[in-house]
């Protein structure tokens, strides 16, 4: 039977009663008085002071908080923290609805959420997530409401004032701003960049391993060049401003799969002493826009981009322009010229890059290619991953090696002593010696005719193929001797 109109009043009546008494019971509550904390802590002035908001770059929580620390021993201040506990999905809440007490849920008081968030290598820090401070110093008693990014919303850090003049409210967002950069966790570290699960960026403490120059295997006149617009620019940075030249700077990296453009890539940044560097790639490359602040703020910073072309194609190649690109120009050209940035790219296919990368200085100063090794080069690639292998080879086994492998990369000799080691083992284990039967074994699988995708992708093709072959190779058959005496 459908409801009378004056049932439907009485109904709604009941449950609007119901909604108050509710709400009533939660503010009157002995755990959850929390307006009536912020309320009585701000005195009469909390309905004459505005409520200033500052929002903040999700990747600042840790620096906020660590800022928050220091600000709150500074002087004679006395800071009180409490927790607020929301229901679930009902979403966040804001200072002005805590002083206003309008379109609140049930709140309860306790001990504040916290995020643990990385602080350095190896090393978290335990943030406030959602937190009310109150506060009495020399400016007077105020109030702060901290939020943190919460899951499945977007990822915002907010910090609101209250009980204020609103320029003593904006000096308190100065200072913790003051703060926050002295005490900047992520300058003169390495950091690895990625998109977060709520759009949001995630930042970890990146531990390159060490790279030696001797380790570089690039003819002497190429790794020159890559130091001289690296290295030498940081070691002259002094020398050069005061010349009126500029520091910022792009340098590229081009060349095939696997001839250690990310190799020589580490070896800059571990020689970048005092630098702070930012590494995105692949999918992190479109964070490159919310890094600019960043990279100025932490400066002097390097800037990794790899696989550059994966955003950076040249227009005529596509449908239209990726915006990537375009936020990658932008944060090129916008930097000042006395700014001391290092943009490093790589790329597989340097045929395929926009133009307009290389279209002024600022962007792409210089680009270098980073080539398959010569013969010279496959000779000191073997010796450096055969130096913690028990590698038996004379010269003309070396010899013979450094023959067929002519037209193949620093990741196809990699692989090489790699597959030879488990030729090793497949006879005895533990690792005994590794001699020039057990390289001529793998180096006969890699070149089999069946292993083409295998050689691609450690950057060699069928025109390394065929120089195996013309080297006394035959797919599948061991076709050269080897003395396994060395």
């Amino acid at each position: 039977m459908a409801a009378t109109d004056d049932e439907s009043r009485a109904f709604a009546a009941a449950f609007t009663s119901f909604l108050e008494w509710v709400h009533h019971a939660a503010v009157d509550d002995p755990d959850a008085r929390v307006v009536d904390l912020v309320r009585g802590h701000l005195g009469a002035v909390w309905a004459q002071r505005s409520v200033v908001t500052r929002e903040l770059p999700s990747l600042e929580h840790v620096n906020l908080q660590l800022a928050l620390d220091a600000w709150s021993a500074r002087g004679s201040r006395t800071v009180e923290v409490h927790g607020i506990g929301v229901p679930p999905n009902y979403g966040g809440i804001t200072l002005q609805q805590l002083l206003s007490g309008y379109g609140l849920p049930p709140l309860r008081l306790g001990a504040p959420d916290l995020v643990d968030l990385p602080s350095g290598p190896g090393r978290t820090t335990a943030c406030l997530q959602s937190a009310l401070l109150l506060v009495t110093d020399d400016t007077g008693r105020y109030a702060l409401l901290v939020r943190g990014p919460q899951r499945h919303e977007p990822p915002e850090l907010t910090v609101e004032v209250a009980g204020l003049e609103v320029a003593d409210a904006q000096a308190v967002h100065e200072e913790l701003g003051r703060l926050r950069s002295e005490l900047n966790v992520y300058r003169g570290q390495v950091l690895d960049l990625s998109a977060g699960p709520a759009g949001g960026v995630q930042v970890q403490f990146a531990q390159l391993p060490s790279t030696a120059r001797e380790d570089v295997v690039l003819p002497e006149d190429v790794l020159h060049r890559v130091e001289r617009h690296t290295v030498d620019v940081a070691g002259h940075r002094d020398a050069l401003r005061a010349a009126g030249q500029h520091l910022k700077r792009g340098l590229l990296l081009f060349g095939p799969p696997g001839t250690g453009k990310t190799h020589t890539t580490r070896y800059v940044v571990g020689r970048m002493t005092g630098c702070t560097v930012l590494l995105l790639s692949g999918r992190s490359l479109h964070l490159i826009g919310a890094l600019a602040d960043m990279a100025r703020e932490l400066q002097p910073t390097v800037v990794v981009l790899e696989d550059v072309d994966l955003v950076a194609e040249d227009r005529e190649f596509g449908p239209g322009s990726s915006p990537v690109l375009f936020e990658l120009l932008d944060v090129m050209d916008g930097a000042a010229g006395d700014a001391d940035l290092l943009f490093l790219l790589t790329t597989n296919r340097a045929d395929l890059l926009e133009p307009a990368l290389a279209a002024r200085p600022g962007r792409v100063d210089v680009a270098v290619e980073i080539a398959k090794p010569d013969e010279d080069g496959r000779r000191r690639l073997l010796a450096l991953y055969g130096r913690d292998v028990p590698l038996r080879l004379a010269e003309a086994d070396v010899a013979q090696v450094v023959a067929r492998t002519a037209g193949t990369t620093a990741s196809f000799l990699k692989e090489l002593l790699r597959r030879a080691v488990l030729e090793s083992l497949a006879e005895s284990s533990p690792l005994e010696v590794v001699t020039a039967v057990h390289v001529s074994r793998a180096l006969d699988d890699l070149l089999d005719s069946g292993q083409q995708i295998t050689r691609a992708l450690l950057g060699a093709g069928d025109d390394q193929h065929r120089a195996g072959r013309g080297a006394g190779g035959h797919g599948g058959a061991t076709g050269w001797a080897l003395d396994d005496e060395g």
